[in-house]
Parts: C-alpha cells; sequence; structure tokens
C-alpha cells in the first residue's frame, strides 16, 4: 500500500479538522494551499496549514503565527 503523498494540506475551524488532502507534488501543495486560503479563509477561526510529511516540517500556516 502506497502513502497518500508526502505533502499535507490540513484545514481545520475552531481546532477541529474540516478537511485535508495530500500530494506528491510540492509545487502542487503550494498551489492548493493558496487557493484553499482564498476558499476557505474567511471561515469562522480558520486555520490552514501544509506540512512536508517526509520531514515533519511545517512549511506553511496561515494565518501567520504571530
Amino acid at each position: 500500500m502506497s502513502s497518500p503523498g508526502r505533502y499535507h494540506l490540513l484545514l481545520a475551524s475552531g481546532g477541529r479538522p474540516v478537511q485535508h488532502g495530500w500530494w506528491n507534488g510540492e509545487e502542487v501543495a503550494w498551489d492548493k494551499f493558496r487557493r484553499w486560503v482564498g476558499e476557505y479563509g474567511s471561515m469562522p477561526e480558520a486555520r490552514i496549514t501544509l506540512t512536508d510529511q517526509d520531514t515533519g516540517e511545517v512549511l506553511a500556516s496561515w494565518p501567520d503565527q504571530a
């Protein structure tokens, strides 16, 4: 069984997961991240996180942490 993809995108609202997806291509994952910010950024307490599953590194999060 193969892994779902290296790059994991998570949309949460109020601290609860709402939607997620995995992609093998970093460029595709970044495109999805930008699209999700535009599509879901106005959701109450929205939090969008892009993570590299191989390294565990959070590549991007929205809104930015202060």
